[in-house]
Order: C-alpha cells, then sequence, then structure tokens
C-alpha cells in the first residue's frame, strides 16, 4: 500500500500505528463522521496480523505472526460490516505420548463419544473425561458471561464477580494459582499439561506463579467468543486486516504507510503528530491521538518514563509440507491429529522442567511447543498447484522460551533450539518432519522461525511480547480509566495489545478507544 501524500494539515483524530486494532479504531471513527489519519511506519498495514508469501517462489501465503482467532467480537465484524470468515476446527486437539513403552496420545474432538473413548485408551477409566467436563463447563459458563463485557465500559472487581456468580469459579481463575486446580481436578500428568498450556501461551511462568500472569492468560485463552473456540481464518490472518483497512478506506480514514511517528505533543486538548518519511519530516494536528504501539513506544513519543518491558518467551515457527508426516500412534489419522492443536513435550510435569531450565539461564532439554495445521481447515492460502499435489502448511508455537536466552547470540540459539523442538516433534512421527519438507525456488527448506528478539527486530514488540506487556484482568483497578485505554494525556489513548483487555488478535482495544473518542464527543 503506498503512502498517501494528500493528507490534511488537521484531523479529529491521528492514529499510530496500523495494526488491526488501529484499524478497527479508524473504521469506527470514520464511519461515525470523523476526519481519521492513520499513520504507520512500515509499508504495509496489518501489524503482527499479516499473510505473506515468505518462501522464495512459492505460492503460499501464510499468517506469518499472529494464527488464529478466538477473542474478535462478531460484534465488531457486524458493525464494520467485514468481509471476513472464520472456520472452526473439528479437532480441538491432539496430544502424542508413550506409555508402557508403546505410541498412544489423547485426541480432543471429533464429537463426544471419541473424546470420551480417548480419554479411556489413555487413563484407563472414566474419571479424567468426567473431570475434563466439569471443569470446561466451568470455564465455558465463565466465558458467556465475561466475553460480552469486552466491549463494555471496564466493569469493577465486584462488578464482575457478580457478574459470573460462581464463587468457585472465581477462585480458580481469579484468586488461587492455575496449577492448584488442575492438580486438585486431574490425576494424569498429560491431561494436566493440556489444560495448563492456555495459562503459558506467550507467558513465562509457572503453574504455581503468585502474581497469577498465567491465570490471566488462561482465563483469556478461554473465554474467546463466549466458548473458547480457537478458529481459522479463512485466506489467512491478512484477510482481516485486509477487511479492516478496506472498511476504514471505504468509511473515509486516509491511510498513510512509510509515515513513522517520532513525537506526540499535546496540551491535553490539541495534539501536534510529528512523523518522518523517505522524504523527511512533517506533522499534522489532531484533537485526539489514539497510539496502536506498546505502552513503551507511548511513552517515548509523549516524553514520558517508559515502563519496564514484559519479557516475551515463544518460538513461532512457519513450515510447508509436501505432505503431513505419519504418525507412531497408528489409531490416529495425522489429517486429525494436524488440523486441530498437537502438543508436544507438553506433559504437566515436562512444563514445569522446561520453566524451571528456561529460568535458570538454560534452553529447555525437552522444548514444549504446539503446532497445527492451516490448509487442513482452510486451503484457500495455497495455489492450486500446491493444493493438488498435496502440501500443507504447519505452524508451531514454543513455549518457555524467554528473551533473555537468545540474548548471547539469536541466530546460533534460533538454530538450536529449532533443532531440539523439531526434535522432540520427531519422537513422535513414524518418519522424520525433514522429510516431508518442502523446497523453495533456490532449493531451500520451507521453514522460519522467530524469537521474542527478531519480534522486536521486526515488529517492535518491547521484549519481543506479543502481549506488548502482562495481560491484565479484564475489570478496572486503580488509573485504568473508564474503558481501559485511558492514558495521564486527556486526548492521547493506547488502542494496542497494551491496554486493559488488550493482547491476541481482538480488535477490543481498538473499539474501546474508538467508544471513548466518541463517548466524549457525545455521539
Amino acid at each position: 500500500m503506498p503512502a498517501h501524500e494528500g493528507h490534511h494539515r488537521s484531523y479529529d483524530a491521528v492514529i499510530v500505528g496500523g495494526g488491526h486494532n488501529g484499524l478497527v479504531a479508524a473504521a469506527y471513527l470514520a464511519r461515525a463522521g470523523r476526519s481519521v489519519l492513520v499513520l504507520e511506519r512500515l509499508g504495509n498495514t496489518g501489524g503482527a496480523a499479516v499473510s505473506t508469501r515468505p518462501f522464495a517462489g512459492v505460492d503460499a501465503r501464510l499468517s506469518r505472526y499472529s494464527y488464529l482467532v478466538s477473542l474478535l467480537p462478531k460484534k465488531i465484524v457486524r458493525d464494520l460490516g467485514l468481509d471476513f470468515r472464520v472456520r472452526t476446527r473439528n479437532v480441538s486437539s491432539y496430544t502424542p505420548v508413550e506409555r508402557d513403552g508403546r505410541p498412544t496420545g489423547l485426541l480432543v474432538g471429533g464429537g463426544e463419544r471419541r473424546t470420551r473413548e480417548a480419554f479411556a485408551r489413555l487413563t484407563g477409566g472414566e474419571r479424567e473425561y468426567q473431570a475434563w467436563q466439569r471443569f470446561y463447563d466451568m470455564t465455558g459458563q465463565v466465558a458467556r458471561r465475561i466475553f460480552p463485557t469486552l466491549t463494555e465500559p471496564l466493569p469493577t472487581r465486584d462488578e464482575l464477580r457478580l457478574r459470573v456468580d460462581d464463587e468457585d469459579a472465581w477462585r480458580v481463575l481469579f484468586e488461587e494459582p492455575i496449577g492448584a486446580a488442575v492438580e486438585d481436578r486431574f490425576a494424569d500428568d498429560l491431561v494436566r499439561g493440556v489444560v495448563l498450556t492456555d495459562a503459558l501461551i506467550g507467558t513465562f511462568a509457572d503453574a504455581h506463579d503468585p502474581s497469577l500472569k498465567q491465570n490471566r492468560c488462561f482465563l483469556y485463552h478461554v473465554i474467546g467468543g463466549g466458548t473458547g473456540a480457537w478458529d481459522v481464518p479463512v485466506g489467512g490472518m491478512g484477510a482481516l486486516t485486509d477487511a479492516l483497512a478496506t472498511a476504514a478506506r471505504d468509511a473515509g480514514a486516509v491511510l498513510a504507510t512509510g509515515h513513522e511517528v517520532v513525537r506526540i505533543d499535546t496540551d491535553g486538548s490539541a495534539a501536534e503528530i510529528t512523523y518522518r518519511t523517505a522524504d523527511g519530516e512533517g506533522a499534522v494536528a489532531a484533537r485526539h491521538v489514539l497510539v496502536n504501539a506498546s505502552p513503551q513506544q507511548l511513552a517515548v513519543l509523549t516524553g514520558d518514563q517508559p515502563p519496564t518491558p514484559a519479557e516475551g518467551a515463544q518460538l513461532k515457527v512457519n513450515m510447508l509440507l509436501r505432505r503431513l508426516p505419519r504418525l507412531r500412534d497408528s489409531e490416529v489419522d495425522p489429517r486429525e491429529a494436524f488440523s486441530g492443536t498437537f502438543h508436544i513435550a507438553e506433559g504437566y510435569q515436562q512444563l514445569a522442567t522446561a520453566h524451571a531450565e528456561a529460568a535458570a539461564g538454560r534452553l529447555p532439554t525437552a522444548p514444549p511447543s504446539e503446532i497445527y495445521c492451516h490448509s487442513l481447515t482452510d486451503a484457500t492460502i495455497l495455489g492450486p498447484d500446491l493444493v493438488e499435489q498435496g502440501y500443507q502448511t504447519l505452524t508451531l508455537f514454543g513455549l518457555h522460551t524467554p528473551a533473555r536466552l537468545f540474548d548471547r547470540d539469536n541466530d546460533a540459539v534460533r538454530e538450536e533450539l529449532l533443532k531440539s523442538t523439531l526434535a522432540q516433534l520427531d519422537t513422535h512421527l513414524a518418519e522424520p518432519l525433514a522429510d516431508c519438507l518442502a523446497t523453495d525456488a533456490d532449493g531451500r527448506p520451507c521453514i522460519e522461525a522467530k524469537t521474542p528478539l527478531d519480534l522486536e527486530r521486526d515488529l517492535r514488540l518491547p521484549g519481543g511480547n506479543i502481549f506488548h506487556r502482562d495481560l491484565s484482568w479484564p475489570y478496572a483497578q486503580e488509573g485504568t480509566g473508564r474503558w481501559g485505554v485511558e492514558t495521564r494525556h486527556a486526548n492521547v489513548l493506547l488502542c494496542g495489545a497494551g491496554a486493559v483487555r488488550g493482547g491476541g488478535v481482538s480488535g477490543v482495544p481498538g473499539h474501546n478507544a474508538a467508544m471513548a473518542v466518541l463517548e466524549e464527543l457525545g455521539d
């Protein structure tokens, strides 16, 4: 998308950053009749929610960073008239393990009967399945009550507690480390691990961390859409941000790429935004400024003291395969196993060991990770020739790899970690993954890996943290403001993932920042 050089000198709202939250805010404000300018540093909008062709000469358009959708409210899709769809995965997850010298695993999905049988096959009885049902019935009830509040003014803690209306659920999710509930309710190590993984996505924490940041991560992973389901974006994640850019532009917003904002000067009622392009510096005035960037970058732009960055802790790997690998567990079809979340080295004790090793400054001996295959649910991201030949994508997300581990040599540690992560996967395959990898036009394997330091460099995520900071509770606390987007500058709002109720691909901070502006203006 080319830079737009014909913008005006003054706008009702200038949005700093054209990621998905900034585009949501732009679309809402423009549809309300406000003049809006989006200034984006990169040559394209979308931020981390983009689709690209990472492999030379290969017609595969992958969700390069963000990759699944759960937290995006249907309300935003409807309000903005987005041409965007998601598809539900038939299988929730598959977790392989070796027990008594034989390969087996746990398949969750494909209907209640199959899931019940899978639990019995793994654990030898009904207890764990019944505990699973009770636990997720509880989180489902919480999800239905909390998710609608994300696009409302922030409730107080007491108001949200009343809305949940389940003291046991409140204690489990909001007051005690999630590890206590997992250990109390489940006996099987593998089942415990599968439950815990939702508390560790992009979050470096132990199951019993007293800060409860693992609980906050777990909460956001089980409330999405009021169900906790994680869906596949049709056309890849870029389909969402393309639709948002179209909606914003059609409503009258101006999207200017190649414009890096370097300073925001404000007196609380009017602001001047200074930006830099390839041709030099410029400035534009605005009544409101919405910053779709991290809290650290917001502070730099306004001249405030930046908060300490929250450390990222993940490995993101994109792959293209000529075919899916066969599994050692012959009772499970690879097309089912990889269509859901394929857990690797994520038993409960394995997760605890990996965290302890990383906390001690060492790469985990058995790096935990999870994989899914987008193209099994949505083949539109692959060119027709690749589909005809049976090619498939794999997306891997590794846990417990904090940014500090890569400081000594990012490239070398990335390669070491990638090798050991794939080796863990290979222990559950009947053939090496390397034998299934496609090659690009230059004969190189179609695989790329991103560490927290890579994300910090590419996307300016402080510490490589995919949530911009530790996730927040979805209720008001001291200084959070009415919508959770307010800053100490009255006319400067934070509309990125670092806002209260931010994190993930949700559009919620963008929606809430736009509502805060329109509410102030009396719309």
